[in-house]
């Protein structure tokens, strides 16, 4: 399980960035500064983690159960809550109500993970959900040409098997982007730009920690 430092944020589109020798990278913006809502312990649940929380949202929006708990972190109550494992040592560093600061997370030249919601694209054919070939458009074909074709053995099992590409809902799905460079950390203005695209559309929300697969998902002292 992934126990690296993260944040969560909020995308808010794509930019470039120029380095010194001219070089134009291209970025995701995120816009990140949660606050510490609650922790989990080792002690009491089993486990340690920082419950984050992003935006503001209307007091008369939030059920009585949740009011209580931003009540206890003397926090005004948040749009979105998020769960973050991590090392007792990264817990124990913030208290309740805390903001969470970009630089003591993140680093230029970091890699991280950022985990968020596809766009939605409906009720999708085979080409674009599966990234089918198509019908040949030649030699007669007639109103065929998207389609998926045969889904079907011959005679055994005399069923269609799972796993088989059909039509279907697309999109609006849980995504994972690794080992995404870190280009730029502005804590002044709660700003993190990612290298390259990252799931999600605009003003939705993602999840950025240190990467689990590559070296380098841990900032460095």
């Amino acid at each position: 399980m992934n126990t690296h430092p993260g944040v969560i944020g909020r995308k808010l589109g794509m930019t470039q960035v120029f380095t010194s020798d001219g070089s134009v990278i291209p970025c995701t913006v995120v816009e990140a500064s949660p606050v510490v809502v609650g922790k989990r312990t080792k002690e009491k649940d089993g486990y340690d983690a920082l419950v984050l929380g992003l935006a503001e949202r209307k007091e008369k929006h939030t059920k009585k159960p949740v009011a209580g708990m931003y009540k206890k972190a003397s926090v005004s109550p948040k749009r979105w809550l998020k769960e973050l494992r991590c090392t007792p040592d990264f817990a124990a560093s913030f208290e309740l109500g805390a903001a969470v600061k970009l630089d003591t997370v993140f680093e230029e030249g970091q890699l991280v993970d950022v985990q968020g919601t596809s766009r939605g694209r409906g009720f999708s054919g085979v080409m674009r959900r599966h990234n089918f070939a198509g019908q040949v458009q030649t030699h007669g074909t007639h109103e065929y040409k998207r389609h998926g074709g045969s889904i079907g053995t011959n005679m055994t099992p005399g069923r269609v098997l799972k796993g088989v590409g059909m039509p279907g809902q697309h999109g609006n799905a849980k995504v994972t982007v690794y080992s995404q460079r870190v280009v730029k950390v502005s804590a002044d203005d709660s700003l993190l730009f990612v290298e390259g695209g990252v799931p999600g559309s605009k003003n939705s929300l993602v999840f950025v920690r240190g990467a689990v697969k590559r070296h380098g998902g841990k900032k460095k002292a």
